[in-house]
């Protein structure tokens, strides 16, 4: 169309503005023509007005897609650990600020030094934190899941992160502006408890992986790791890089290759391009060293 229906995309326009936007274009169609037909059949739930790229929706197209969003918004899943914790009430004074986002492998939500702009509550995605380095080579100290969130030194009060954050494994998250997130941890006693009970956990694990990397063979080293991405993945299939898994052991990619093979051989796992299977989780259990303990063992301890 050539007649000009105004800058602002159709869900920024007034509701008015939007009608009578599409009421001039309407009158712009040539009578008893197919896009006059077209729209009198009901055929039609958009007009596009190429002037200026806007979409104009028309009143019943408009309020499915609200519609739409509405029971998008009311049906997010609470498939993480920690605000599924949380009481009704509770959740519902959270659920406003909670923003559901898909983050892509290898992205960095946060540096070491930078303030937090948001907390992540990982669904389906895995989170690495690494420390701070100036080589090539880096240990990761923490691995985040749907057992998690993404900025625990909140709870602490420290509002700047210590470490990188890096999303390993790609999947959904629902993140929280950081002013929401320390607003809704003054008000939710469960909130602070589960987070707690998460610090302490994450606390005890990061001892053990130094004690692991420092003592234990790095094929069973492996084997425990891949038994911790399979439960935080709820599968026992998944895609991670020898790079990604060399860089969390701290060891070289040529390592990794080695005990990849070996547990390959042992018929305990498949590993082709990047797609692990685990085959047999107990043997896989048996050849590792145990050192990956999490939320659901630790939390007897508190």
């Amino acid at each position: 169309m050539s007649v000009r229906a105004g800058s602002q995309s159709p869900e920024h326009i007034p509701l008015e503005g939007q009608d009578e936007n599409l009421s001039r274009v309407l009158q712009r169609l040539i009578k008893g023509g197919p896009e006059q037909q077209a729209v009198d059949a009901g055929e039609i739930d958009a007009i596009i007005d190429y002037s200026d790229s806007n979409v104009l929706l028309f009143p019943a197209a408009r309020q499915a897609l609200q519609s739409i969003k509405a029971k998008a918004r009311a049906h997010v899943p609470v498939a993480n650990h920690l605000l599924a914790a949380l009481t009704h009430d509770e959740y519902q004074q959270l659920a406003p600020s909670l923003e559901p986002v898909t983050l892509r492998s290898g992205t960095i939500l946060h540096e070491p030094g930078e303030p937090f702009r948001f907390v992540y509550f990982p669904v389906d995605c895995i989170v690495s934190l690494l420390p701070a380095t100036t080589g090539r080579q880096n240990l990761e100290v923490g691995l985040v899941g749907f057992d998690g969130m993404v900025g625990t030194s909140l709870a602490l009060g420290v509002k700047v992160s210590s470490l990188r954050a890096r999303v390993q494994i790609e999947g959904a998250a629902l993140r929280v502006p950081q002013a929401h997130f320390t607003r809704a941890l003054e008000r939710s006693q469960t909130l602070r408890h589960e987070l707690n009970l998460y610090i302490y956990a994450e606390l005890v694990t990061a001892r053990k992986k130094a004690v692991c990397s420092k003592f234990h063979l790095i094929e069973a080293r492996l084997a425990s790791r891949l038994l911790l991405t399979s439960a935080l993945m709820r599968s026992d299939r998944f895609f991670v890089t020898q790079e990604a898994v060399a860089a969390a052991l701290g060891v070289r990619r040529e390592s990794v290759t080695q005990a990849a093979v070996g547990l390959q051989r042992k018929h305990l796992i498949t590993y082709s391009r990047g797609r692990l299977r685990i085959l047999n989780p107990q043997g896989l259990d048996a050849a590792s060293c145990s050192c990956y303990e999490r939320l659901d063992t630790l939390s007897n301890h508190v």
